[in-house]
Order: C-alpha cells, then structure tokens, then sequence
C-alpha cells in the first residue's frame, strides 16, 4: 500500500507543540491485488484537542473511510470516539459497510484443517493446482455497534456496554467478475473450493451458508492505567467482556461468548523504550455460533476496520488471515517498541518508531462437527488430522510514524515459523496493535 505523508527529513528535537482545536491526518491509499485489481480511496482522521490543556488527549476524533478495489472489493467506513460527548461516558461509534471479494476460509481447529498450499500455488501445473480461490468466500457486511464506558470506582475501574448490529452476506467467490478481462492461463478455473466443499459434507449448515443478521450486546469490566491511549509507556489494560447474541432480536441462533484481554505497558528509556504484551483467551459459554462469526475477535472498543482472524494484521502476524478458528481460542503478543527520532514540522509533532514482535496462538475449545463417509473424490488426509492444533507463531518487525502522538501510521512485516500457517505477510494501516 502506498501512503503519502509529508515530514521534514533531518529536523531536529525541539519541545513538543501543545495543539488545540481541529487537526486532521489524512492519506491516499493506493493498493494492487491480481485478483481484487487496484484499490483507490482517502482515510481522513479529525482529532479536537479543545484549548489544548488535555493533548495529547483528545476531547473528539472522528475517522473516515472510503476505498475500493476495482473489481468491487471496499472499505465504507465512519468511526467517531470521544470522552466529552455524554459526560462521564466514553462514547464510541462505528458505522461500516465492508465487502470482500475473497474472504480467507480454511476450515476449523487450526492444524486440524490440513493446508494445501500447492492447491493455490498458480505457478504449477495441475494437478497439483486448483484454484487461487480455493481457500476463499465472498463477504459483505454491514455493521452499526455503539461502546459505552463509564467510571465504576476511582480513575481506573470502569464499566462497559455496547450493542453491535452486524449483517453477513456469504456466497461462493464470483469467478466471472475476477475473470472479467482474463485470458489464457489467467482465467481461474472453476473448481469447488473449500467453502462449497463444507457445504456438500454438511460442515456448514443451510441456515448458515449465505450468513445472516448477528445482533449482539455485551457488558463488562475494564481496568485501565494507561498513560497514554494510542500508545502506552505504562500502565495496564484489562478487561473481561460477555457478549450474547439473542434469538428474540433476529438472530439465526442464539449464543454467549467470553472474552478475556490483559495488556501491560513497561517503561525501558522514558519516552522512547518500552516493552509491552498483550494475552487474550475466547470461548463460547453457551448456544451455537455461526460458522461466519467464529473468526470474530471481541474487544472493548475497535481499533481498526475489523477485529478478526486469528491470523493476520490484528492478531498472528505473519500467519494466514483466519487460519486458527475455534469455538474457543488463546494469543497473545510480545512488542518492544523504539521511538528512535522526534521532530516538529508544520507546527505538527511527529515521531518515527520501530517495534519488533512475536505473536502465539492456538485453539483451546473446537467446532464439533461429524465427517461423511465419503468425501468424493478427496480422501481424509487432504483436509483433516486429527489432535494437530498446537501453537501458531511467528515474529517480524515494524515501523511506525506518528503525528501529535494519536495519528499513527503502522507498517509491519510478520514471518510465521510453520508452513501450514503460510510464509509471511505486510500490514500497512493505522495504530499499534494495542
């Protein structure tokens, strides 16, 4: 992804500028995918600091997006968030349409979903190739989810409530869309991929196989000492969230899930060296959870378009998007975190930072589901293995720059450590990871 962002190269340190008022982030992004075709839009990040007695903290940040691929893939996408709003409340408010043209699906309980990575792979011949699609779906979503925090005891507890009202819309991927202007080797064959397969067998079941409306409310407990929202040098972050989806309000099914996070923030070199990790455990407490949600990642507040995998740019770096997912699952994250230069420019305060990371991962509760006798023409071995899950790792690196501490740019490159997780992956795209 190409992000444009102007700052003076060789300034030097001065002392911060306290802002006020309206300031505003904004970048083009520009993308290419073979089978999506280019992406084009703008992503622009108000922030209000008021008279300024509270910056770097802000009284209102409001984020737009709008992108799109040009063989319909997009990002729509209205994110508002402040503390002043209702007062005692922490308000926030996300209101996307998000749709993908090639959702990654690879089966359930992680290891025990056999990866083929020869089936994808259009550089050889076929056999052993299918499809570049074959671990895809077709995605749209339409999501309005409203967070509410307010102080419980002191500074630190507080409590939270939320609704969030999500749309899924899944079909098979559209092979005459991407093949539009194709020719020769280029035209993606038409076989049946994962998703399809899952149908046949009954993995998935015909309530759940072109999605459905998941409207959920939660509530919880949060603890918080942080020193600094977009990115801590202490403190602590906990919380404990119980999310439930009932049937009453229209849901497909109904469902409860747990969510635990702790994130802690260690000071190395005041300003500009910290040590930091983040350990989350999710389960399903009660009811049946659709197939499409069970890659959902249940947080507090979003910090991104989406909270999901595991695997992927908010999660498992490095590992493929949505390769571990279970009825029940455990990561975490290590980072140290280097702001190694500081400058002003433009009357702006920026800092250019680097991290290095390692993520973990695994399924703790799995999808239970009962195989066929007979799978056609693939045998067992192709797809499943029984009692495989274990840890899912990888480590990489990243670079960070930020404007008045809040608007930050994240670029990281992630390696997994096992092949059945895939090789690597780049993220570029905005905030750290907690």
């Amino acid at each position: 992804m190409l992000m444009l962002i102007f700052f003076g190269v060789g300034a030097q340190e001065k002392e911060m500028v306290t802002k006020t008022g309206w300031n505003f982030g904004a970048l083009p992004t520009i993308t290419f995918d073979t089978d999506l075709g280019f992406q084009y839009g703008a992503l622009v990040n108000l922030y209000n600091y008021g008279d300024g007695s509270r910056f770097p903290s802000y009284n209102h940040s409001l984020y737009f997006e709008v992108s799109r691929f040009t063989k319909g893939s997009g990002i729509n996408r209205f994110y508002y968030d402040s503390d002043r709003l209702i007062k005692g409340l922490q308000t926030s408010v996300d209101v996307s349409f998000l749709s993908d043209q090639a959702y990654d699906f690879f089966g359930f309980n992680g290891y025990d979903a056999v990866y083929q990575p020869d089936w994808i792979d259009d550089e050889l011949e076929t056999p052993p190739y299918k499809t570049r699609m074959f671990y895809k779906y077709d995605r749209k979503l339409f999501r309005f989810k409203v967070d509410l925090q307010g102080k419980l005891a002191g500074d630190h507890f507080r409590w939270i409530t939320g609704w969030n009202f999500q749309n899924f819309k899944i079909a098979e991927v559209n092979l005459d869309k991407l093949n539009k202007n194709k020719e020769g080797d280029e035209v993606l064959p038409e076989v049946d991929g994962l998703y399809q397969l899952y149908q046949d067998w009954g993995l998935i079941s015909g309530d759940e196989v072109d999605g459905g409306f998941v409207p959920t409310f939660k509530g919880g407990l949060v603890f918080d000492t942080r020193d600094n929202r977009p990115n801590p040098m202490k403190g602590m972050w906990t919380e404990a969230v119980v999310e439930a989806s009932p049937k009453i309000l229209g849901a497909e099914s109904s469902f409860a899930k747990l969510s635990l996070i702790h994130r802690q923030y260690f000071t190395l070199v005041p300003r500009n060296l910290s040590l930091v990790y983040r350990l989350a455990y999710q389960t399903t407490l009660a009811g049946d959870v659709p197939f499409y949600y069970q890659s959902q990642v249940i947080t507090s507040i979003l910090t991104g378009a989406l909270s999901e995998g595991l695997g992927g740019a908010k999660t498992l770096r490095g590992v493929l998007r949505n390769r571990v997912v279970g009825d029940g699952f455990f990561y975490g994250n290590l980072e140290a975190r280097w702001k190694f230069v500081r400058f002003n420019f433009i009357k702006n305060n920026f800092y250019l930072g680097l991290n290095g990371f390692a993520d973990f991962g695994r399924v703790t509760k799995k999808i239970d589901f009962t195989l066929p006798a007979n799978l056609g023409t693939y045998s067992k071995a192709d797809f499943f293995k029984d009692d495989a899950e274990k840890f899912h790792t990888s480590v990489g690196a990243g670079l960070r720059i930020a404007m008045n501490e809040n608007f930050v740019i994240a670029v990281d490159y992630g390696r997994a450590l096992n092949d059945q997780d895939g090789k690597s992956g780049m993220y570029i795209g905005l905030n750290y990871l907690f």
